[in-house]
């Protein structure tokens, strides 16, 4: 019998009469159900996190950090039972997951020593003006399924520390761990404070739309954002939204090929590809662009595509058939057009599981859809450039504006090149690096706000101004 997995809501581990079954996207094989939650269970969680908002807002900083690390603790202490779970439901290899499920613990413990200081505006023999920030209330927070626990508890984790209450709702294709760790927190978090919920894609539109619902915190796709965020105008709900990328990497002509090409096809197909600020356009210089496409195209046939329990795995499938479908049109389109593969191209559709092989593309033009779409899946397209001005004006031809590298001995040059490259992070010589402390959001349709850092806590804050006449009238 399937297992089913239960929501939290006000502290309780619930279901409902009707279920949905989670899918291994290795093997396509059930693995567990989750409740299929709708208005009703909806309205409960969010009346549990406005009735808990009243104490918990009110509850002293140093208690909401010494939760957080609480729950922290207990992703430590059952990191194998998570990491194991989390690959049967996403895909990703053992030794992803490990990092994943071990980011989480990190990340919030990192988090939980963040301060919202107070900021004296005027102190004069006139008045005393400060700002303080105060919680927006109850947060909706909605969880894609690329790196589902780790988005979960970055939404959790500020959201709570600002003494903000929260419901969670993980994609149906991989609820499975987040529920998990609602059950290992039940004990640990106030009744009310976290709750999470399961449902299919109908469920966000009724929380965008719920009235009691202050702030909506969203990752996932560009249409998606844009639909959420038509929904929050109706009653001004705030909103913070991490969009897609397409996102750019330049490798100038001084880059050590032998060094590079291995980061550089991580930074493109760690996750199978599944990664917002993977790179998805590469750009080499055209003096070494010969050595390093062929480097890059070497490395990759040492890699096994395959099952991400499997010792050796370095790419798993992709998360779901939907994903799947959508990469596979994207390099059938490819071949259509004529444009050369170095690597892969080839999807065998005899099998089960969404495997798409690690396909890497030599020189297609700017306009392939390849290039001009965010492909989320295990392919990458080499570009030749020839000079500066020239890759920074293609880098930016893009409608998202999410993150960027540059690759270079030369880091004054690399810095120059990213003052000029329109999106939030660019990372000189590392790819994927992502710090608690400091804020991560994009440009342009990539979305806006901020998660990580004091940026990101405040988010989850207004501000508040107080002004004391200091002649009052007695």
């Amino acid at each position: 019998m399937t297992h089913l997995y239960p929501n939290l809501i006000n502290g309780e581990l619930v279901t409902t009469e009707t279920s949905l079954d989670v899918v291994n996207p290795a093997n396509e094989q059930v693995i567990g159900s989750v409740p299929a939650c709708g208005a009703a269970e909806l309205d409960r969680a969010v009346a549990a996190a406005r009735a808990a908002f009243k104490t918990w807002s009110k509850t002293p900083v140093d208690d909401r950090r010494a939760v957080i690390r609480n729950m922290a603790a207990a992703i430590d202490a059952n990191f194998e039972e998570l990491y194991r779970l989390l690959t049967s439901e996403q895909g990703k290899p053992h030794q992803q997951a490990q990092y994943e499920i071990g980011g989480c613990s990190a990340m919030m413990n990192a988090q939980s020593t963040l301060t919202l200081e107070e900021t004296i505006n005027e102190d004069s023999a006139e008045r005393l003006s400060r700002t303080r920030r105060v919680p927006v209330g109850v947060v909706a927070g909605i969880v894609p399924w690329n790196f589902p626990v780790l988005m979960a508890v970055q939404k959790i984790a500020p959201a709570i520390l600002s003494g903000c209450t929260i419901v969670l709702k993980p994609s149906p294709f991989t609820p499975l761990t987040t529920l998990r760790f609602a059950e290992l927190i039940k004990d640990i978090v106030p009744a009310g404070v976290v709750n999470i919920i399961t449902g299919e894609d109908s469920l966000g539109p009724l929380m965008t739309s719920h009235p009691d619902i202050d702030k909506i915190t969203f990752t996932g796709s560009t249409a998606t954002g844009k639909r959420i965020m038509e929904g929050a105008s109706k009653d001004l709900k705030r909103i913070t939204l991490e969009l897609g990328g397409n996102d750019a990497s330049i490798v100038l002509p001084d880059a050590d090929v032998a060094k590079v090409a291995e980061q550089l096809f991580w930074s493109s197909f760690t996750n199978a590809g599944q990664i917002c600020v993977a790179a998805k356009r590469v750009y080499i210089h055209e003096d070494i662009y010969d050595e390093m496409s062929a480097a890059i195209a070497d490395y990759a046939k040492t890699v096994t595509v395959g099952d991400g329990a499997n010792q050796g795995t370095g790419v798993g499938p992709i998360q779901n058939k939907k994903q799947f479908d959508r990469v596979c049109e994207l390099i059938e389109d490819a071949k259509a057009n004529g444009y050369k593969f170095l690597v892969g191209g080839n999807v065998d559709p005899s099998g089960s599981g969404y495997y798409v092989p690690i396909t890497i593309l030599d020189n297609p033009p700017e306009d392939a859809r390849i290039v001009a779409e965010e492909q989320f899946g295990p392919v990458m397209p080499l570009m030749k450039f020839s000079s500066d001005d020239e890759v920074i004006a293609r880098a930016n031809n893009s409608e998202y504006g999410l993150a960027g590298a540059v690759w270079t001995k030369d880091t004054d040059r690399g810095v120059a090149i990213a003052e000029q490259l329109e999106t939030g992070t660019v990372w000189i010589n590392e790819f994927l690096h992502l710090s608690p402390f400091a804020p991560f959001g994009g440009h342009k349709q990539s979305g806006f706000g901020a998660e990580y850092g004091i940026e990101g806590l405040k988010e989850f804050t207004y501000s508040q101004v107080i002004t004391v006449k200091k002649d009052a009238l007695v």
